[in-house]
């Protein structure tokens, strides 16, 4: 299963630049407090999100991206209904030596679906954003 999602198979919305757009802009302009997003991907049709979450339920937070990104993609798509899978999957990052595995796991997923040659190629994933010491841009200044 995890093969096939990973080369873009089933519903795809999240290919059109637009929908991917609107949902990275979805996921990152929330992180202002409740959470830090540390990587994520977005895939033809479906998504890897790596965060750190503080004081609000990580139910509570996955729930507000998906209404939020799922209203606004269904407007610009042009129909309504589902857009995401009810439920989630999720892991507990317990230290460092797990946390560059995921990073790894999270950005190469484009790469090991064959549709990019490298991370950093994928326009949707925080790959593309880090520098040559691996940060993002928020990490930068701490």
């Amino acid at each position: 299963m995890e093969a096939w999602l990973d080369r873009g198979h089933g519903e795809c919305w999240l290919k059109r630049r637009d929908v991917a757009e609107l949902v990275e802009k979805t996921l990152l302009e929330a992180d202002d407090g409740d959470y830090r997003m540390q990587a994520w991907v977005i895939m033809p049709n479906h998504i890897h999100l790596v965060v750190d979450v503080w004081d609000v339920p990580l139910a509570k937070l996955i729930d507000g991206w998906k209404g939020k990104s799922s209203r606004l993609a269904n407007l610009l798509l042009r129909r309504s209904g589902k857009f995401w899978q009810a439920d989630y999957y999720d892991t507990l990052i317990r230290d460092e030596a797990h946390l560059k595995p995921a990073f790894r796991y999270t950005e190469q997923n484009p790469v090991k679906g064959f549709l990019a040659r490298t991370a950093r190629e994928w326009l949707w994933s925080s790959a593309r954003h880090r520098d040559e010491y691996e940060r993002l841009p928020w990490q930068r200044s701490e």
